[in-house]
């Protein structure tokens, strides 16, 4: 299984299309791949560790608890690394 987390903060307008990015590139993954993939949503509003971590660079997208992307997130760049994976 691999997990996918994105961590934002309500009021963030990237946060949002970050969070669509992983839905649609996760969606649109074969099966076998997509099928095996949890999203995770995490604010920093609601753990002190987290904002004192990210609280800069939301959105934040995290592979298997790996950074993949912060502010901005390509969908070409995460289809490749989910499909490496």
């Amino acid at each position: 299984m691999t997990t996918i987390t994105v961590i934002g903060r309500q009021g963030c307008h990237l946060c949002p299309t970050a969070l669509g990015i992983v839905e649609q590139v996760v969606a649109g993954l074969p099966d076998d791949i997509g099928g095996d993939i949890e999203i995770v949503e995490r604010s920093i509003e609601d753990d002190p560790a987290l904002y004192e971590r990210w609280w800069e660079k939301i959105p934040v997208v995290l592979i298997d608890d790996q950074v993949h992307a912060y502010w901005r997130v390509s969908a070409d760049k995460l289809r490749q690394e989910l499909e490496k994976a």
